[in-house]
């Protein structure tokens, strides 16, 4: 099943901030800090969806953050004209069969059926890449979940960061995620849509699950939970997780050169197993020491 690159996606239509109002229940995420003489690197593991009432940017979290000049997120959000835009460009496929006639005949009716329990007109996705039809069955069913659209943790933390002037930056570009996604063959992306279909009915437990690891600050059970799809699908996994996981451990290295103190948040399963940026930071004689808190 690819239930992590469900989520992986579901993260790039859902970026959003708690209200403090609604903190409640408190949170250690997990953090850690690269550092040498003149420069300081703090990286932080999100999760991009939250329901309300989680008190996570205090303690450590904050003190990283407030101690920091600059900002990275994995991409900053664009606004909604540009996103749907670099939609139309990547995830529209206006020429030959469509989606339903594309998906396993067998699994037609239950799609039919989580498109009704979502409101969604039957025919509204059948000009659109399966991918994106994914995404779009994963996010529309997180309301219902309790997922609420102002919870997620990089719109908090961007919000902070341009509150207080902070330099804001990402490490990709919307574009460059959905290419990512988008350039996926069509069977894994077909696979991924099945998925989706297939697990629907326990999405809300399987996003508890992980976002209560998170809350935990337990990144391997968390990366158990995020990582284990993709590392099942090698190509999935490459392109998604390691090859990101290098690229930001090459831009960390580079940014170790100029003094200063930088606040990275990305999602939490880059910053657990085998390959995570921690790993490909060591291959570089850089040392992330977990900060407890």
């Amino acid at each position: 099943m690819l239930t992590c690159l469900r989520r992986g996606l579901a993260a790039l239509a859902l970026l959003a901030a708690p209200a403090v109002h609604a903190q409640t229940k408190d949170a250690d995420p997990a953090l850690w800090v690269v550092q040498d003489a003149d420069t300081t690197i703090y990286l932080f593991g999100t999760v991009h969806v939250l329901k309300p009432g989680l008190s996570w940017f205090d303690e450590a979290v904050w003190a990283a953050y407030n101690q920091s000049d600059q900002v990275m997120l994995e991409m900053i959000e664009p606004d909604p004209a540009t996103m749907a835009g670099a939609v139309m460009k990547f995830a529209v496929n206006p020429d030959g069969p469509a989606l339903t006639e594309k998906l396993p005949a067998d699994k037609r009716a239950a799609y039919a059926a989580v498109l009704a329990d979502l409101g969604i007109p039957a025919v509204a996705l059948d000009r659109f890449d399966p991918w994106f039809a994914a995404v779009t069955l994963s996010v529309a069913g997180l309301p219902k979940l309790g997922y609420n659209s102002e919870s997620g943790a990089e719109r908090t933390i961007s919000a902070a960061a341009k509150a207080a002037g902070k330099t804001l930056e990402g490490l990709e570009t919307a574009e460059e995620q959905l290419g990512f996604f988008d350039g996926l063959p069509e069977p894994l992306q077909m696979k991924f849509l099945v998925s989706t279909i297939d697990d629907y009915p326990k999405m809300g437990s399987e996003l508890d699950k992980m976002v209560a690891r998170w809350a935990a600050g337990d990144p391997d059970a968390l990366a158990a939970t995020l990582n284990e799809s993709m590392r099942e699908t090698p190509e999935i996994g490459k392109r998604l997780l390691s090859d990101r996981n290098a690229r930001w451990a090459e831009w960390i290295d580079r940014r170790m050169q100029t003094p200063g103190n930088v606040f990275i948040a990305v999602g939490a399963g880059h910053l657990a197993g085998n390959d995570s940026v921690q790993a490909w930071l060591a291959k570089r004689k850089l040392i992330a020491k977990r900060i407890r808190y």
